[in-house]
């Protein structure tokens, strides 16, 4: 091992945690390209908003290495961070377009969020919630997250699209065969090459299924089975080298501030605290979603069911969220697809950091990496979707009545995909479990109560108690936060 080596094990601890550097770089590169997506996509949105799309490409790159490394370097976690999805399109449609304001004070309220999450998080409160969280809600967590971004996978394809009777249906493979049937076609062979690679332990198997997935479809479009539609959004599959103009950044980077005096009286200051807080509880609970969901995957909670440098890794993320903000980009936030490169094998901050560094890479290569298609990337989503899936044997019932648990359990669970969000899967699942064990501890007093004056009855004719779990004051506040944000805002 020579001197590189020895320094990245120290640092990383890479022995400690039974890792290879090797393993470490296949994991952080899968994660990439399993969200190199954003590149193209948060441009798209944001310029909608009226920002320019070269600019928030460069920010967008910058804000995720930035945040990522962090990640990597002060909490030693493999997750990467990003533009959030969800948050980019609230910031753009709901607030920019939707409300009138202009993008400059847009990115004054993701600042604002990203200090506030910075004081949070170094006071150890988000890491108190983080905790506070039951063993099977954290379990339900990981299994709804699997069933999102298998989903995610799915819509990414085109296979899952929308259907005014029954919402979302499966797609017609004989309409348009050339290129959106040939996509479904392709992802379905992609599905079949990934498993074929993970059933025989191929190390980087989903790595190589993207590309070789992605290979297959530049065969088909050079035979004439896929034709490019730039109208439906199917472009060619060719990957094409340019250099973005750097220049660009100049147009977004620092203007949040100038938005600082942009304000006409306490209505309009009351407004600006609505957004900041509607910000604040997506980010919050997206994020503490995906770091339970990607721990339990890859076995990093400790005894007690708690994350190993949690107050550091929500830090990072406040931090990528604020460096996102002065550059010129939406809400940064830990991503889901994190969970690619866990269970690839990453378990150490060198993880993220190489997917840091293929962010800084993209931005001199961008039309390269942004070219990767979906069909490529979606058979590695649905795939550790089914991984994260596995994690229902962890499920422990023995402790407190069924019902008060399974029940928030199953709606954490179905409420993630139903309502396309982690944050309110999370929200269902504590508020149901808060309320049903509260009034089953109500009723357990009620119990002890009406048997007092039944002494003298044969214990068969007494009201037997129920076993409720722990609520914690964190929980119920947790509760009455959640409560409160979709009453008012």
């Amino acid at each position: 091992m020579n001197t590189f080596s020895l320094m990245l094990d120290r640092k990383f601890k890479l022995a400690q945690h039974d890792t290879t550097i090797k393993k470490e770089f296949t994991a952080g590169t899968l994660i990439y390209f399993g969200m190199a997506y954003i590149l193209a996509v948060n441009p798209n949105i944001l310029s909608a908003a009226g920002m320019d799309s070269t600019a928030v490409m460069l920010a967008t790159c910058l804000a995720s290495a930035v945040g990522t490394f962090c990640m990597g370097m002060m909490a030693n976690l493999p997750f990467a961070m990003s533009a959030g999805m969800g948050l980019n399109a609230f910031f753009a449609y709901t607030v920019v377009i939707g409300m009138g304001y202009p993008w400059e004070k847009a990115l004054l309220a993701v600042f604002v969020e990203g200090i506030i999450f910075v004081i949070l998080s170094r006071c150890g409160l988000r890491e108190a919630i983080f905790n506070a969280i039951p063993h099977n809600l954290k379990v339900a967590v990981s299994l709804g997250i699997g069933l999102f971004i298998a989903f995610i996978g799915f819509q990414n394809v085109h296979i899952a699209v929308a259907d005014g009777a029954t919402l979302v249906t499966i797609a017609d493979f004989t309409a348009n065969f050339h290129s959106a049937g040939i996509t479904i076609l392709l992802f379905l062979i992609g599905v079949v090459i990934t498993g074929t690679l993970l059933a025989f332990k191929v190390p980087g198997a989903m790595l190589i299924g993207i590309f070789a997935t992605w290979l297959v479809g530049i065969f088909c479009q050079m035979g004439g089975a896929y034709i490019p539609d730039f109208e439906a959004g199917y472009y060619s599959l060719y990957p094409q080298l340019s250099l973005p103009d750097f220049g660009a950044l100049g147009l977004t980077f620092g203007k949040c501030f100038q938005a600082a005096t942009d304000f006409h009286g306490w209505q309009d200051i009351l407004q600006f605290i609505g957004v900041v807080i509607s910000f604040l509880f997506v980010d919050f609970f997206d994020t503490m979603g995906t770091l339970t969901g990607g721990a339990i995957a890859g076995n990093m909670l400790d005894e007690e069911g708690r994350l190993p440098n949690a107050r550091e890794a929500l830090t990072a993320d406040a931090i990528g969220t604020t460096v996102g903000a002065i550059l010129g980009t939406s809400t940064i936030t830990t991503f889901v697809e994190s969970v690619l490169g866990i269970v690839a094998g990453g378990r150490t901050g060198l993880t993220a950091v190489v997917t840091g560094i293929w962010f800084l890479v993209s931005m001199l290569a961008s039309s390269i990496f942004t070219s990767i298609p979906s069909f490529a990337t979606a058979p590695a989503l649905l795939i550790v979707g089914v991984m994260m899936f596995s994690n229902i044997s962890k499920f422990e019932f023995d402790g407190i009545d069924d019902y008060l648990e399974r029940i928030p359990v199953f709606l954490c669970v179905i409420s993630m995909v139903v309502f396309y969000s982690i944050s309110e899967g999370i929200a269902f699942g504590i508020v149901s479990y808060v309320i049903l064990n509260l009034i089953g501890k109500a009723a357990n007093t009620l119990f002890e109560a009406l048997n007092y004056t039944l002494l003298d009855r044969e214990d068969d004719f007494k009201l037997k108690p129920i076993k409720t779990g722990p609520v914690s004051v964190v929980m119920a506040c947790v509760t009455i936060v959640f409560i409160c944000k979709h009453i008012w805002l």
